[in-house]
């Protein structure tokens, strides 16, 4: 089992910033990735950032250019730094870790945290 730990929500105007932290513990696999999703009212939930051990990125259309995800392997913790924030970038923010075995790379077991909400508005 795997357990994540969010922190960093909050409200915020339009054009500021946050930065969303996650840390894992438990049964993390040596292959595996960490990322961040997110549920808008109304909504489904949809990928915002992932990264991997290594530090290869992936960034939804929406979000690329404002937010930054990185990882410290060392304390399995992985941050979201969100600039340049908008009123639709408003949802609960959900940290997620894939584990993958080894010889497995299409086969994941995700894991997510309660989530953090963040609220962008005047």
């Amino acid at each position: 089992q795997v357990q994540l730990v969010e922190s960093g929500g909050g409200l915020v105007q339009p054009g500021g910033s946050l930065r969303l932290s996650c840390t894992a513990s438990g049964s993390i696999f040596s292959i595996h990735a960490m990322g961040w999703y997110r549920q808008a009212p109304g909504k489904e939930r949809e990928l915002v950032a992932t990264i991997t051990s290594i530090g290869n990125t992936n960034y939804a259309h929406s979000v690329e250019g404002r937010f930054t995800i990185s990882r410290d392997n060392a304390k399995n913790t992985v941050y979201l730094q969100m600039n340049s924030l908008k009123p639709e970038d408003t949802a609960v923010y959900y940290c997620n870790l894939r584990n993958y075995r080894w010889g497995q790379p299409d086969v994941g077991t995700d894991y997510w945290g309660k989530g953090t909400l963040v609220t962008v508005s005047s």
